[in-house]
């Protein structure tokens, strides 16, 4: 039994969490002299309410060695045989050095991979990794399938301001807009060769942004077919209704999903932020030569 492995800012919706077996280790929310575990200790929405009324920042810190050993005791615990462990950008994070670090301590074979994206991005990457094992896949065709999935990905977010994005360092491209007016709504996209966030467009009110979010996505799908979308967003869940609504009549998605972007990724993007994440199936995949 191959085990997959992977953070909490991955934001797959727990249903499907829980229906492919994936082990999420949790990564922490440092608000004062408080930490929390993301998603466990501190859910999306109590996370939003306090982000806007507390002058405290909070921060984020990874996973230490010791939660990844322990996610991989609870692996093994259920029979696994090898490790798959998928993590967020290790431009954006230490969480996949940790990884490499503790898989290094297990006596079964662990492959580590960077995802070279937050959210979404990882979060299609460890579906598509577990739907494979369950498709009877070993391990090097698992990892064939991430790369190919990530190789077609495509992540914009768009943002009620900069604010979050600079406070969180995690700006990338978009240090560009460092002195624009935070009013400004900026719209950045995750390239997934360096994992980094790039600059795309910008707007003065939200609708234009949230219109620049969704033209932009769906420009990236003209021609293509079997397209896999997800809708995150900063607790604004009749905002992301609605534009889940505009991806379907324009894209028709064989999948589409909702979720809450989690407390960790939410420090860095904010409230009312919506982001799109997918990529095309087309022709699908047909092996380690795709």
């Amino acid at each position: 039994m191959i085990a997959i492995v992977t953070d909490s800012t991955c934001d797959i919706p727990e249903p499907l969490v829980e229906q492919y077996g994936i082990v999420v280790v949790p990564q922490t929310v440092i608000w004062g002299d408080e930490q929390y575990r993301d998603r466990i200790d501190l859910q999306p929405g109590a996370f939003y309410r306090r982000l806007v009324a507390d002058p405290v920042r909070p921060q984020s810190s990874l996973p230490s060695l010791s939660d990844f050993q322990h996610a991989y005791d609870a692996a093994l615990s259920r029979g696994a045989d090898a490790v798959i462990v998928l993590t967020v950008s290790s431009a954006m994070s230490g969480t996949y050095e940790m990884a490499q670090r503790s898989a290094a301590l297990l006596h079964v074979p662990a492959v580590v991979v960077d995802s070279k994206g937050p959210t979404m991005s990882l979060g299609w990457q460890v579906l598509a990794a577990a739907r494979a094992r369950d498709e009877g896949a070993g391990v090097d065709d698992i990892l064939a399938r991430v790369a190919w999935v990530r190789n077609r990905l495509v992540q914009l977010v768009g943002m009620d301001s900069l604010e979050y994005l600079q406070r969180g360092g995690r700006i990338g491209g978009a240090i560009k807009w460092a002195g624009t007016l935070l009013r400004i709504r900026p719209l950045v996209s995750i390239n997934h060769e360096t994992g980094l966030v790039e600059p795309v467009g910008l707007a003065r009110t939200h609708t234009a942004m949230v219109d620049l979010l969704f033209r932009r996505f769906c420009e990236q799908f003209k021609g293509k077919s079997d397209v896999r979308v997800a809708v995150l967003h900063g607790d604004v869940p009749d905002e992301a209704e609605a534009l889940a609504e505009r991806v379907r009549a324009a894209l028709n998605p064989i999948e589409l999903l909702i979720n809450t972007t989690g407390p960790v990724l939410g420090i860095n993007t904010g409230p009312s932020a919506l982001a799109l994440c997918g990529y095309a199936e087309g022709q699908g995949f047909s092996g380690r030569q795709a």
